[in-house]
């Protein structure tokens, strides 16, 4: 390419900020992931965590979905360049081009905290409705700050996400929002401390 891209930059400042490596292999093996189970990455960004959940389980069928071309593009290439068999689709996540009850697991990283609240609450009803029954959400982003420290962080990401995009995150309500979505035992399972604020882990299970 001969530079680096936007995208690529952003890619190495989370690998450093908020300890991608150590949260993703937690979420996947919280996953429970399985030979045959098909599993979606939302808003799959470059490809980092759809490329380790089939590393993981190279049995499954992965498909990832970005509304970024530019992140669509680069996932292609590291899916390419790491030799694995990751279908991907350019689409919202609010707006996902897939069938009803599809996936037997959803897995999402720091995709929420860029939405609007309705944006949000889009986006999580799409999940419902793919989870196949016994299907299982697995989903990081910032939530509560834990201490001052973090709350300093994340004030830094919230003046350039937005306010009022990161206002869900920020006083704790992604597991509220994840059960009025229509999931159900949502529950966090861990917590990270970043320089960028308080990474959590949720967990949540298809109604049906």
């Amino acid at each position: 390419m001969g530079h680096c891209s936007r995208l690529e930059l952003y890619d190495a400042l989370i690998r450093i900020t908020v300890r991608e490596r150590r949260f993703k292999r937690r979420l996947l093996a919280e996953a429970g992931l399985r030979p045959g189970f098909r599993v979606l990455d939302l808003g799959c960004g470059t490809g980092t965590l759809a490329v380790m959940a089939k590393r993981a389980e190279p049995g499954m069928l992965v498909f990832g979905v970005d509304g970024d071309p530019a992140a669509i593009g680069l996932a292609r290439r590291k899916i390419v360049r790491e030799n694995v068999d990751v279908q991907l689709h350019l689409a919202l996540a609010q707006q996902v081009p897939y069938p009803d009850s599809y996936f037997n697991r959803v897995l999402s990283t720091l995709v929420l905290h860029h939405l609007s609240h309705d944006g949000k609450v889009a986006a999580l009803r799409e999940v419902a409705r793919v989870l196949a029954p016994g299907g299982e959400l697995h989903l990081a982003d910032f939530g509560r700050p834990a201490n001052w420290l973090a709350r300093a962080g994340f004030s830094l990401v919230r003046k350039f996400e937005g306010m009022e995009n990161t206002e869900d995150n920020a006083r704790g309500l992604l597991e509220q929002m994840i059960a009025g979505a229509g999931l159900t035992e949502v529950r966090e399972t861990a917590s990270f401390t970043t320089i960028f604020g308080t990474l959590r882990l949720y967990a949540a299970q298809s109604r049906f």
